[in-house]
């Protein structure tokens, strides 16, 4: 069963090593999607694939790379698009 999910990241975090983080973790699940800077210490991530590599990689969104500090995740289920890829974004 396919799963779609936007996380809003909110903290302490270093755009270039989280969103790298996200991709690289992403790539290893098989989730496609994307993640990008939303400004003001925020990430974007738009998850898409498989529900059971959604589900385990929110986790690993809400822990982020070494030394980032998370504070805040808002969740949101989403309408599947059909990425064919993980994407980082910018603007």
């Amino acid at each position: 069963m396919k799963k779609s999910i936007r996380i809003i990241v909110s903290g302490s975090i270093q755009p270039v090593f989280f969103n790298r983080f996200i991709k690289e973790n992403a790539d290893k699940l098989g989730i496609k999607g994307f993640v990008r800077n939303a400004g003001d210490g925020k990430a974007e991530v738009f998850l898409e694939g498989n529900s059971e590599a959604v589900v385990e990689m929110i986790p690993i969104c809400k822990k982020g790379p070494q030394h980032a500090l998370i504070r805040n995740i808002e969740e949101k289920e989403e309408k599947y698009q059909g990425f064919t890829e993980f994407k980082i974004m910018t603007f």
